[in-house]
């Protein structure tokens, strides 16, 4: 059963900065997407970044320009970047990861979640 190990959530004042960081316990066969969803007090979770395999990145409109989604692919690792923290920002954060297995199922991954708190 592979397991996403996520890191590097904490409390951080408005203007802060955070990184996330997520890898999979166990080998993958193929990983085609990798991401970052978050899920406020009382709302959905909502996307917030992706990088695919390719290397091609999607930011939440929210984001944009304060938030950098990267991947490792030799540690087979996603980061998440985030600058200029705001009070919005608060949310659990999740790491997400799309892999194939070597007979072709898709699977579908999530981590067990990291708090982000931004204080104003």
């Amino acid at each position: 059963q592979v397991q996403l190990v996520e890191s590097g959530g904490g409390l951080v004042q408005a203007g802060g900065s955070l990184r996330l960081s997520c890898a999979p316990s166990r080998r993958i066969f193929s990983i085609n997407v990798m991401g970052w969803y978050r899920q406020g007090p009382g709302n959905q979770r909502e996307m917030v970044a992706t990088i695919t395999s390719g290397g091609s990145t999607n930011y939440a409109d929210s984001v944009k320009g304060r938030f950098t989604i990267s991947r490792d692919n030799t540690k087979i690792t996603v980061y998440l970047q985030m600058n200029s923290l705001k009070p919005e920002d608060t949310a659990v954060y999740y790491c997400n990861v799309v892999g194939t297995t070597a007979w072709g199922r898709t699977d579908d991954y999530w981590g067990q979640g990291t708090q982000v708190t931004v204080s104003s």
